[in-house]
């Protein structure tokens, strides 16, 4: 059943349609002039893994460019952090405070109970990490590990992963300018300038406003697992600019997005993501609209990437690259069509167009 929002609502009338909606809403139908505008569109791009994160940025946009994102990193326009979830995103300069101050203390704990064996350093930790980083453009992990150690306060590789991740929800530290590819840290005071507090329930309105524009339609339990949120929080959010926005109901599951018409549906193109792209990891209660037909098995995840074809999930995929070529692996869930596999090999073109290399497909029997 769908029933559309007496005033005004538009409504979609079946899981594809909703998928492909939020092809739109994410900018896989509707790219943005460069990174910047895509990471400020989608308010959190999840970015654990660099290189194929790096992509899911740059595909957002009309012309994917490999310097993009990176002199955006660079800048400072646009920081690498831990924010939302335990994990790594790339969020705009000017929403880094805000986002990390309202979602961190749901966070915290998952860092403190695995930190609990230094808990009566952390004080100490935190200073020295500071000074080591401090007035400059920012140091790798191995640096920092360095300069512990000429301290006499050397950590496991694994607790200074987390206690790194810690200082970032506590605003100590952030992003520093890359180097040769690699992530490095520096004083999030130094990188990310100091904003106006807004209170808590100014935040909620905000994040529910910003995350149905850019994720929609969504529901109120995804808001919830994207941003660590309770469910109480999350419909918090959502009531406070509830005017502003429209909502359907399908499937006894209220989908809420910003005004805007129902997208036509006609055939999208292909597209090759990462398993823990927005249009997958954005959601979990209303993930799979990305399968209309139940093919895809629910197990554990085995895939390092995605095919979508028209907005759903159609074969795992597995991306090798090396100097010359990129390739890509495909494993379909079902036989696919003469239309959809031309797609695919459009959709790898681009992304080999995008590495300086060339393109390589592989696409096994069903």
């Amino acid at each position: 059943m769908t029933r559309n929002r007496p005033a005004g609502g538009t409504g979609a009338r079946t899981l594809r349609d909703i998928a492909h909606w939020r092809l739109r809403s994410q900018l896989l139908e509707a790219p943005m002039a460069d990174a910047e505008s895509v990471v400020r569109t989608m308010l959190a791009v999840q970015a654990e893994n660099p290189a194929q994160s790096a992509w899911a940025v740059a595909t957002r946009t009309a012309s994917p460019d490999r310097d993009d994102l990176a002199q955006s990193l660079a800048a400072g326009r646009i920081v690498r952090t831990h924010v939302l979830r335990p994990t790594w995103h790339y969020v705009h300069a000017d929403d880094a405070r805000w986002l990390i101050e309202l979602t961190a203390p749901r966070v915290l704990p998952v860092f403190d109970q695995q930190l609990r064996p230094v808990a009566d350093r952390m004080t100490e930790l935190a200073d020295a990490i500071a000074e080591a980083v401090a007035g400059g453009t920012g140091l790798t992990r191995p640096e920092i590990a360095s300069a512990l150690a000429d301290r006499g306060l050397g950590l496991p590789s694994q607790q200074l992963t987390l206690l790194l991740g810690r200082l970032e929800l506590h605003l100590l530290l952030s992003s520093g300018v890359p180097r040769d590819g690699q992530h490095t840290y520096a004083l999030m005071d130094e990188r990310v300038p100091a904003s106006s507090t807004i209170d808590r329930d100014e935040a909620l309105a905000r994040l529910a406003f910003r995350y149905l524009g850019s994720h929609g339609p969504a529901t109120d339990r995804d808001l919830a697992y994207w941003a660590t949120l309770t469910l109480t929080d999350a419909r918090r959010g959502i009531a406070a600019v509830s005017e502003q926005l429209e909502f359907f109901e399908h499937d006894e599951r209220t989908y809420w997005h910003a005004p805007a018409s129902v997208p036509a549906p006609t055939p999208a193109r292909a597209h090759l993501l990462q398993i823990l792209d927005e249009m997958y990891r954005g959601y979990q209660d209303s993930r799979w609209t990305l399968d209309a037909e139940g093919i895809v098995p629910r197990g554990r995840e085995t895939s390092t990437g995605m095919v979508l074809c028209d907005g759903q999930l159609v074969a795992g995929m597995r991306r090798t690259v090396d100097a010359r070529r990129v390739l890509f692996e495909v494993a379909p869930y079902r036989r696919l069509t003469k239309r959809e596999l031309a797609e695919i090999q459009k959709a790898a073109g681009r992304s080999a167009a995008y590495l300086g290399v060339e393109a390589a497909l592989e696409v096994a029997d069903v």
